[in-house]
């Protein structure tokens, strides 16, 4: 199986009386979100299924890839590791999953996957990791298979 986890590209700063599921991109974060998008987008195998946080950021950073996406309230900020798993059916799905979402819950899941001893690891904004399992030697393996970060797209 294949899970893309992709961070939110760089947002507002919270304001008092504003929700925080309403703080848009920074017009730095859109341009960030445009140069992953279309890494992912040429990078991508056809049907992976693409799931993202309701919140404004991660819906705008979704955008960028060009391609259909499904909102997910399990991915809304302060999710946990656990119901990203189960959400995408960590290992068995049979088709690639992406997930647009917020810090600190990717890193934790990277952290939970990877088998790290933090329980969270540092994703820096609209940096996307793809992992992926493997069988060797009659064990499941978690491998990274490229991690992209916004500056480098």
């Amino acid at each position: 199986m294949d899970l893309i986890l992709w961070r939110h590209a760089e947002a507002e700063d919270e304001q008092e009386g504003r929700d925080d599921l309403d703080r848009p991109l920074t017009a730095r974060g859109e341009k960030q979100a445009a140069r992953v998008g279309k890494w992912l987008d040429r990078t991508l195998p056809e049907g992976t299924r693409v799931l993202c946080s309701p919140a404004l950021r991660c819906q705008q950073t979704a955008l960028a890839l060009g391609r259909k996406f499904k909102l997910r309230d399990e991915l809304a900020p302060g999710a946990q590791a656990s119901d990203l798993l189960e959400l995408v059916q960590w290992p068995a799905a049979r088709h690639p999953v992406m997930l647009v979402g917020h810090q600190p819950v990717i890193g934790a899941t990277l952290a939970q996957l990877l088998r790290l001893q933090a329980d969270n690891c540092a994703v820096r904004k609209g940096a996307v990791w793809w992992l992926r399992t493997r069988e060797r030697d009659g064990a499941g393996q978690t491998v990274v298979w490229a991690v992209q970060s916004a500056e480098t797209a």
